[in-house]
């Protein structure tokens, strides 16, 4: 089992001038502990009630954020967990991508997904298209990310989005690509998509254990409708744990077996506490060490 380690938040000790140096403090051990990859959230508002923290609290862009990490790691796996559709014209998206995944020597993954904090739209005056509407510009964003890394340069149309001419010029170091994650648990749409076009997906265990191992059933059959290889959809989840509170390294240990029980192959983890270090270290010597052959 692959763990990962999502950070969330940034609401440190010290204010906006410590983020920076807990930041690289946090990812710099991560890696050094053995995690496999390293995300960061799509959003410029905080989630509400996220480790209790308000809308206001402090919250870093993710593609910037990445490119710093990529700079102070070099084994960590990067992504956003996941890229809001709404947020970024796709072809300067695909640019984006492509520059991460340069600059991180290959370790890239394009996490996305059809966006749902309206609210932070809204505040942010972006557009908020109806349901049926961004899950159409997400087709459009994957299909558009499937065929310019298939070749140097590629004219596209989609319904909502077109490029002419965009051009992969730097390639991605990434072979053949960087990874394709969708997010979500949407039986017929975002799944049905993971099928089709990309290389994982990721369910949240907020949906509760049945609701994610439907997920993973529905993700199953989507594949065999396609004639895809189920076993090449790389199976990632995100939980919560908070080694200074209810959770313990026994705990974390049965979470990870149950989620290899159901079929997922890449754990990831939020952290409350993780800025005090300590949880990372506790990953390192007890619990990526006793999940690593499941």
């Amino acid at each position: 089992m692959r763990i990962g380690l999502q950070i969330p938040s940034f609401k440190y000790p010290g204010g906006t001038a410590a983020i920076r140096p807990k930041l690289k403090e946090i990812v710099t051990t991560a890696e050094a502990a053995g995690f496999y990859s390293l995300w960061v959230m799509d959003h410029f508002y905080q989630i509400k009630g996220m480790f209790g923290e308000a809308y206001t609290d402090p919250m870093m862009e993710s593609y910037t954020t990445l490119g710093y990490i990529a700079g102070l790691t070099e084994k960590a796996y990067l992504g956003v967990l996941v890229t809001g559709v709404i947020y970024r014209y796709p072809s300067v998206l695909m640019k984006t991508i492509s520059t991460l995944d340069i600059l991180a020597g290959g370790r890239t993954y394009f996490g996305i997904g059809a966006a749902w904090y309206e609210d932070e739209a809204i505040g942010y005056g972006i557009p908020y298209p109806s349901t049926p509407e961004r899950f159409e510009q997400l087709e459009d964003n994957l299909k558009l990310a499937k065929a310019l890394w298939a070749s140097d340069q590629t004219s596209f149309a989609g319904k909502h989005f077109s490029a002419p001419a965009i051009t992969n010029n730097p390639r991605p170091i990434s072979n053949p690509h960087p990874r394709i994650m969708i997010g979500g648990t949407g039986p017929k749409k975002t799944l049905r998509m993971v099928a089709q076009y990309a290389d994982a997906c990721n369910i949240g265990d907020w949906v509760g254990t049945e609701s994610m191992q439907k997920a993973i059933d529905t993700l199953k059959e989507h594949c065999e409708a396609l004639g895809r290889d189920y076993d090449t959809v790389e199976k990632t989840s995100l939980c919560t744990v908070h080694l200074s509170g209810g959770d313990t390294v026994e705990s974390v240990i049965q979470r990870v077996k149950e989620l290899a029980r159901m079929g997922f192959t890449h754990a990831i983890f939020n952290m409350q506490d993780v800025c005090d270090i300590k949880p990372l270290e506790t990953f390192a010597k007890e619990i990526i060490p006793a999940v690593a052959e499941l």
